[in-house]
């Protein structure tokens, strides 16, 4: 199968970089700047789990595909912003094809409709990952934990010979790979998880110890977190007993460095996916039901307000 990945950056250079290790069909599509980097040095992973140096990566920008370069691909993985969404999909527009499955890994759920309208629900596999990766000032990806899972499935839930196939693609890789039978619901779960240690660390610009040490943290993680499972709850995709035991021990562990990487974001005043994470979260839910998301959203979109000033 020959795979598309839109972007080499710290996800998506992740894991096409891995794919290419293992001797798969992988091109990515960059930005000339990007890709005349990666001509010059390759694709380079710093990794506790080994590293990688893919010395001539495959590359195409949005040009060489309006200009019919590069064929038909057989899967785009889509692991961009969800603010960068709108100009990856017109940039990937021209290499989807018919029979092209397009596999996002991005946060939350509200994507989904997007690339809906844009490409057919036909064609758009649900998806997630786990790892916390950057790439430094020279273009090298850096892993900072041995985390790094992909997971993908139909949205109706079950298997396919379709998504049988990329199983097959993800024989050998050296990431964790697993096709999900309950995606969607495993999406809602990640997105409980994540808009809860976001919310959290973002709102007190602490780590999960720091908070959870501070009269009224404890509290204040478990209320934000029983507020984003009520909402999966009520959207019919209430998150499984064991997950939220795991959430909740991971979110409320003493002495934890653990933060979201909207943190890191907002630290570097960076932009940030308040409206994906957090404010797609809140449209779902009941009116009323969620006080400290609502303080956690005025909070994200008060930066992003004070970003925009002070870049004017």
């Amino acid at each position: 199968m020959r795979v598309l990945v839109v972007g080499a950056g710290a996800t998506g250079g992740y894991f096409g970089a891995r794919l290419v290790e293992a001797g798969k069909d992988v091109t990515f599509l960059v930005r000339p700047a990007r890709a005349e980097a990666l001509a010059a040095s390759g694709l380079r992973v710093k990794s506790p789990v080994g590293d990688v140096h893919i010395a001539e990566p495959a590359t195409l920008t949005a040009a060489d595909l309006a200009a019919g370069k590069g064929g038909g691909f057989d899967i785009v993985l889509l692991s961009c912003k969800a603010y960068d969404l709108d100009a990856a999909i017109a940039d990937v527009a021209p290499a989807v094809g018919p029979t092209t499955l397009v596999l996002p890994v991005l946060n939350g759920l509200r994507h989904l409709d997007i690339l809906d309208a844009a490409f057919g629900p036909e064609r758009v596999l649900g998806g997630s990952c786990a790892i916390a990766a950057t790439v430094t000032a020279d273009g090298e990806i850096r892993m900072m934990s041995p985390l790094h899972s992909l997971t993908y499935g139909e949205r109706a839930g079950g298997r396919s010979e379709r998504v049988e196939r990329i199983e097959a693609l993800m024989q050998g890789v050296a990431f964790q790979a697993r096709l999900s039978e309950a995606m969607v619901l495993e999406m809602w779960e990640k997105w409980t998880f994540l808009a809860t240690l976001a919310g959290a660390t973002c709102l007190m610009r602490a780590t999960v110890g720091d908070i959870v040490a501070a009269p009224g943290g404890l509290a204040f993680i478990e209320a934000l977190m029983e507020e984003c499972r009520g909402i999966a709850e009520d959207a019919g995709y209430a998150p499984r007993d064991k997950v939220m035991r795991n959430t909740q021990a991971t979110l409320t562990a003493q002495g934890s460095a653990f933060t979201a990487s909207m943190l890191r974001d907002i630290e570097n005043q960076a932009r940030i996916e308040a409206d994906h994470v957090i404010g797609d979260l809140i449209s779902r839910g009941r009116e009323g039901a969620h006080p400290m998301l609502d303080r956690v959203y005025t909070h994200l979109k008060a930066y992003e307000n004070r970003r925009a000033r002070e870049a004017s």
